[in-house]
């Protein structure tokens, strides 16, 4: 069974909010990114002189602008409404409140060390994002 995030009422509206808002935002690609391959698709502010996507004319593709984020309050939390909290030894697991925050295990650490504190963080009821069976 998964463990729930212990979110007060306004908690658990605004992450419905954010939520909805993700599934309406756009992907922000930057200018030209189909063209060239070498670009890759992560956002650059167009600063051409003549760039058509910087005096957002109304055919090109969706500009980042402050109107797309959520609400403050909720921003960076997991979907779940879990802070998450990266996790690197067994010591990192006890500084963890497992009512408002989730534990993420590193990639570096061993399937032996991994096993050895999922089996803690089971015990103390934190919740784990990337739980390896």
């Amino acid at each position: 069974m998964l463990l729930k995030a212990e979110l007060d009422k306004e908690g658990k509206r605004l992450l419905g909010i954010r939520n909805k808002m993700n599934r309406k935002r756009p992907e922000f690609h930057r200018q030209e990114w189909f063209r060239y391959q070498r670009l890759g698709t992560s956002w650059r502010k167009p600063r051409g002189k003549h760039s058509k996507l910087r005096e957002k004319k109304g055919y090109r593709h969706a500009w980042v602008e402050s109107g797309y984020r959520g609400p403050v309050r909720v921003r960076n939390l997991h979907p779940s409404g879990f802070e998450e909290v990266y996790v690197t030894s067994i010591t990192d697991l006890e500084k963890i409140n497992p009512k408002l925050q989730a534990a993420r295990i590193s990639s570096t650490i061993g399937m032996r060390k991994r096993r050895f504190i999922q089996e803690k963080a089971k015990a103390a009821g934190i919740r784990l994002l990337n739980e390896v069976k």
